[in-house]
């Protein structure tokens, strides 16, 4: 099968954006029909489903900067289906990883209490700030995520060596199967003080902002705690199921969930991440990461000059 090129992933989401072109017009000007609001919102959110799978990060990363860049909704609502789009994904998948042993409840639940608790914290943050110092905000931390994940290499195995005194109180190691390598795999993790304090401010940026934090989650996980990458991911997934609970319930509080905006993303993106497993096999990794970091940029560039009022 022939390589996905950069250039065709970009254009599958940027030729989206056209079609959504009447939902980008003026608020509600010229007569525009209201089910274009929703057309324009699905085909966006399904080519970044497609995008998110490919290029194996979390859709909201890429929906709230691009959603509250480009279309005209206001950024709260933006947020709560951010927020919403995350966990839809993650509750899905949790119980698979679960069975599999690809996620350890053990080490998820430590993690996920702090992240909890901080995410409703950010996301009553992010309702008190004004507007345009959140959209400022957003598309700093965009272009900060964007480096993120063009500069860190991930390691499959790091080395760990003696765990921690609050690791080897919380129990946290453990073995799962992995069939590529033909066996169990024995795991333990160190660093956790720091990881609790890192997974903190984790959940104030998911709370805060909308935003699904597998981005975050992972390189902790696997570069600061130890963890194996697999059982990483898969952790990571675990916890965005119970991170962000905990923020939606203070939008849905606000009323800062539109089902105009949910329904059509949500279904949007798992459509589109159903193509892009399929597609999975025949796209260059490196080239569709490197797309989903460009979109960020994009993304990121534009949310803070929206927010500065230099590109309204």
């Amino acid at each position: 099968m022939k390589k996905i090129s950069i250039g065709a992933v970009l254009a599958l989401v940027f030729g989206c954006l056209s079609f959504a072109e009447p939902a980008l017009a003026a608020d509600g000007a010229g007569g525009v029909a209201w089910y274009w609001w929703p057309l324009g919102l699905f085909l966006v959110s399904f080519a970044l489903g497609v995008l998110a799978v490919l290029g194996g990060i979390g859709g909201g990363v890429l929906f709230v900067p691009l959603v509250s860049g480009f279309f005209p909704f206001h950024l709260d609502f933006v947020r709560g289906a951010g927020l919403l789009l995350a966990l839809s994904g993650s509750l899905s998948a949790a119980p698979q990883l679960l069975r599999s042993g690809l996620a350890s409840l053990r080490l998820a639940l430590p993690l996920a209490l702090v992240g909890s608790i901080t995410s409703i914290v950010g996301a009553l943050i992010g309702f008190a700030l004004p507007t345009d110092v959140v959209q400022t905000a957003l598309g700093f931390t965009i272009l900060a995520i964007a480096l993120i994940m063009w500069m860190g290499p991930k390691d499959d195995r790091p080395r760990v060596g003696a765990q921690d005194a609050l690791s080897s109180a919380l129990r946290l190691h453990g073995v799962y199967d992995d069939p590529a390598r033909g066996g169990r795999v024995e795991w333990r993790v160190h660093r956790t003080p720091a990881a609790l304090f890192a997974f903190a401010g984790i959940g104030v940026l998911a709370g805060m902002f909308g935003l699904g934090a597998g981005w975050a989650n992972v390189p902790v996980l696997n570069l600061l705690m130890g963890a194996p990458l697999k059982l990483s991911v898969g952790t990571s997934g675990l916890l965005l199921s119970v991170i962000d609970t905990s923020a939606a319930w203070i939008y849905l509080h606000r009323g800062a969930v539109l089902p105009m905006l949910v329904a059509p993303t949500v279904i949007g993106v798992m459509l589109g991440a159903k193509i892009g497993a399929r597609l999975l096999r025949a796209a260059s990794a490196s080239a569709v990461r490197r797309a989903a970091i460009a979109l960020l940029v994009v993304a990121g560039v534009r949310s803070a000059l929206k927010g500065l009022g230099i590109w309204t």
